[in-house]
């Protein structure tokens, strides 16, 4: 696939058929997307493919519950989880909960995600972090610079290869859980799970804010970037 068509079509995917992903296939593309960027070139990532029916069910749970929280957030016209909420925004959030667990779907993304035809676990090395803003007094973002990209890497490459999946990090709620469950070092943090396999339907279009409604020139509140 060239480049460019990769970029603007590499979108988000839930729904997979029963068809299942070839070790060889799986392998390929994570033998590519080891060649992302990373602070250093440490390469902090470490990847658990996770196959156990049982450990799979322990992370749908985990998932789940923490959804509910996500979709609470939602219907209080939140962000959910943002770093900048205030204890009123929580509580407001917590308040609709009960609402969020009525809305569950059986077949929904987050009551199915055992059945996904490849789960990925991505962990972090925390020594191996070069984050730079670990003394801010703010919320710390730095550090998953030398991760994220290998996790955009497997998207790119499940791409190339006609299979869809999704990043996702709603479980890291229950980090201590998750670790627990697949036996992963407190020095590790768990950056994200990927489901990957075949579409169900193949995105065509991405939505996204055009390139002035995000860029300004010289400073923050600068005139748009444009041509």
């Amino acid at each position: 696939m060239e480049l460019r068509a990769a970029l603007r079509s590499t979108g988000a995917v839930r729904q997979f058929t029963d068809q299942p992903v070839d070790d060889q296939l799986l392998f390929a593309l994570l033998d590519d997307a080891r060649f992302a960027p990373s602070g250093g070139n440490r390469q902090a990532w470490r990847v658990i493919v996770v196959r156990d029916p049982g450990r799979r069910r322990v992370l749908r749970d985990l998932y789940l519950d923490a959804w509910h929280d996500y979709v609470a957030h939602r219907l209080a016209g939140l962000v959910p989880f943002s770093p900048l909420a205030s204890e009123g925004d929580r509580q407001v959030a917590l308040d609709k909960r009960d609402a969020a667990i009525r809305l569950s779907s059986r077949d929904g993304f987050a009551e199915t995600l055992d059945e996904v035809p490849v789960m990925l676990v991505v962990c972090a090395d925390l020594g191996a972090l070069a984050a730079t803003d670990r003394d801010l007094d703010r919320y710390q973002i730095a550090g998953g610079a030398s991760v994220y990209p290998f996790v955009w890497n497997i998207l790119l490459a499940a791409h190339e290869r006609d299979l869809g999946g999704v990043i996702t990090t709603v479980a890291l709620r229950h980090e201590p859980s998750v670790q627990a469950a697949l036996a992963i070092p407190e020095t590790f943090a768990v950056a994200a799970i990927v489901a990957l396999g075949y579409p169900r339907r193949r995105v065509t279009r991405l939505n996204r804010q055009p390139v002035a409604e995000f860029t300004t020139v010289d400073d923050f509140h600068g005139a748009p970037f444009t041509i």
